[in-house]
């Protein structure tokens, strides 16, 4: 255990909280993230996060919504997730499914780590060319209101 708590290998992901998450991205170096995440534990990180977006998505503040997100996370290896919007309801695909989703968001382990965690900022994280985006730029903009995120 870390002074400030339990270290990034050390979790039980589906016992952790979205805030205790957050906390945790928050005060891990990238160096240090990217060291971590490798192997079964970076499955298991990836998996958790991209479950739990079903469960943090906000279907009022997408309305009438329909659109794929492609995630592409890089790292050891590149990582394909799809979220799908549509009717209200977020859903999660491992893998490249949807032929042209609406916006790729594509971004190294930390920089997706801190997006989802809300510890980066998504537009300075675009600008500094931390997430690099194709497709429907402005839709990519307003992502961050449509799930709940913690603050850490």
């Amino acid at each position: 255990m870390a002074e400030n708590g339990p270290e990034l290998s050390e979790l039980d992901f589906a016992q952790v909280t979205p805030a205790e998450f957050a906390s945790l991205v928050k005060r891990t170096p990238a160096r240090e993230i990217s060291r971590l995440l490798r192997g079964e534990l970076r499955t298991r990180v990836l998996a958790e996060i991209f479950a739990r977006m079903e469960r943090q998505f906000r279907p009022d503040a997408a309305g009438s919504t329909h659109a794929v997100i492609r995630w592409e996370i890089t790292g050891e290896s590149l990582v394909v997730y799809e979220t799908s919007i549509a009717d209200g309801v977020c859903t999660v695909r491992e893998g490249a499914h949807a032929a042209a989703p609406r916006v790729t968001l594509t971004m190294a382990d930390p920089d997706f780590l801190k997006l989802v965690s809300g510890n980066g900022s998504p537009v300075t994280m675009f600008m500094t060319r931390k997430v690099a985006i194709s497709g429907d730029i402005g839709f990519a903009s307003g992502l961050t209101r449509l799930f709940d995120i913690p603050k850490a």
